[in-house]
């Protein structure tokens, strides 16, 4: 290690987490920080991000605000704003119910623009290593953390941070340490509950993603409401989701098809591949002419059959470490899947670089970051899956299938309150006050 360096980090993945987390560290020139990623290059798979106020105030914390906002056409704003319009849809003539009113407004982006902004950021000590996907890693008490590369590679490192998606490896053997560990204990039950918590399972949801070019959409439709307002067009057993980005160039379009009954189940084959628009437009067929037109303008469909990670009892192993995806992959149905991993990055990065935090000590902040973020990620785990519900009409408050029609529209406006309660925590809560009890926490546990 460089003279001065307290310790080094190592973070597996590059995607939104890694890197936020990388930045964060940047903050402090005494750790050392490598990257690996398994992709060949550095690539964000997706289209479209969209940051509420509350992670929004950790991107100002980082200084990433003003080189973001140069990326897309809207600007903060501080008091209450219109965010998504709602319609039920499921029928030739839509019905529009309700406008979603957050204090601040949602921000949307483009990720590769958003990759590109953190990317800009590191520091030029740190070194990003592209074609390493994690095959395993082991560590002893008080000494390094060895990983092991699918190429064959080796390395180590003081800490291990998997922001590594879904599939993590890093999880896998987080949790297989963790295994070994109640199996030398003779708790065969806790070490076999442990492993059933590796993989992930299916939503029951699939998510049929694309980029609209908005003049395409223009054309075939020259008001169409989505080139300017975000909008969501509910119905049974699915909505469909659409918003304007990369300033107003391209429409970032999502179809939800949900059968809940399937939730927890295996999905039988490949979780994220391109397809054909057969596969989900004869689900709309019959909804109103705005989606018509939006699926008219879809090329080159992504399916993504939606998965989720179950509530771990703990996201840490001595000196490593999970966040983002790797840790708490959610339905995205409240649109804080990065802004998840946005907290995780910032808490995480705040406990490390902490002058109390040494070499000797890191297991006690990552415990800390264990115990601060698990509970309040879980918690919104669950608000993103009961919005999938709400969304699809599928709710246990209200049953759709029994309201007569002269009663929809005030049953409708009920679901709209129903959900923003839900939802309410992303703008009126704010991440400050989990910062100050994890220092607490950090300097009186000395």
């Amino acid at each position: 290690m460089p003279p001065g360096t307290k310790f080094r980090v190592a973070i597996c993945g590059a995607g939104i987490g890694g890197l936020t987390t990388a930045v964060a560290l940047a903050r402090y020139p005494d750790i050392e920080v490598v990257i690996y990623e398994a992709a060949e290059r550095l690539a964000e798979i997706g289209a479209g991000i969209g940051l509420f106020p509350r992670p929004w105030e950790i991107i100002k914390k980082l200084g990433l605000d003003e080189e973001l906002l140069k990326t897309t056409d809207i600007k903060p704003v501080q008091g209450p704003a219109p965010s998504f319009r709602y319609r039920r849809s499921d029928r030739p003539e839509g019905l529009e119910f309700y406008t979603l009113i957050t204090k601040g407004n949602l921000i949307t982006f483009h990720r590769p623009d958003f990759q590109t902004v953190l990317l800009k950021r590191l520091p030029s000590s740190y070194k990003v290593h592209c074609s390493k996907r994690l095959r395993s890693y082991t560590q002893r008490q008080g000494g390094p953390i060895n990983l092991l590369f699918e190429d064959g590679t080796q390395a180590s490192c003081d800490v291990l941070l998997g922001a590594d998606g879904l599939k993590s490896s890093v999880r896998r053997s987080l949790l297989g340490e963790k295994a070994q560990w109640a199996q030398s204990q003779n708790n065969w039950s806790e070490a076999a509950d442990i492993t059933a918590m590796i993989e992930p399972t299916w939503s029951g949801t699939n998510a049929y993603r694309a980029l609209i070019p908005a003049d395409r959409l223009r054309s075939r439709r020259p008001d169409h409401r989505v080139l300017t307002t975000p909008t969501q067009y509910l119905g049974k057993g699915g909505y469909i989701i659409a918003y304007p980005i990369a300033r107003g160039k391209m429409v970032n379009f999502v179809a939800f098809k949900s059968q809940h009954e399937l939730e927890n189940s295996k999905f039988n084959g490949p979780w994220v591949c391109p397809t054909e628009k057969a596969e989900f437009v004869s689900f709309f067929r019959n909804w109103e002419p705005e989606v018509q037109a939006l699926l008219d303008c879809v090329d080159k469909p992504l399916r993504w059959a939606i998965h989720t990670v179950k509530p771990l009892k703990s996201w840490v192993s001595g000196n490593a470490a999970i966040l983002g995806d790797a840790a708490h992959a959610m339905t995205p149905h409240q649109g804080s899947g990065a802004g998840q991993a946005i907290e995780d990055a910032y808490i995480l990065a705040t406990l490390l670089g902490h002058p109390l935090t040494t070499k000797d000590t890191i297991s006690r902040a990552l415990g800390i970051y264990d115990h601060i973020r698990r509970p309040l990620a879980y918690k919104v785990h669950e608000c993103s899956r009961k919005n999938g519900l709400y969304f699809t009409l599928s709710n246990p408050e209200i049953d759709f299938d029994r309201v007569p029609e002269h009663e929809m529209l005030n049953q409708l406006k009920v679901l709209g309150q129903v959900f923003t309660k839900n939802w309410e925590w992303s703008w009126n809560s704010s991440i400050g006050s989990a910062v100050l009890e994890a220092m607490r926490l950090l300097e009186t546990s000395c």
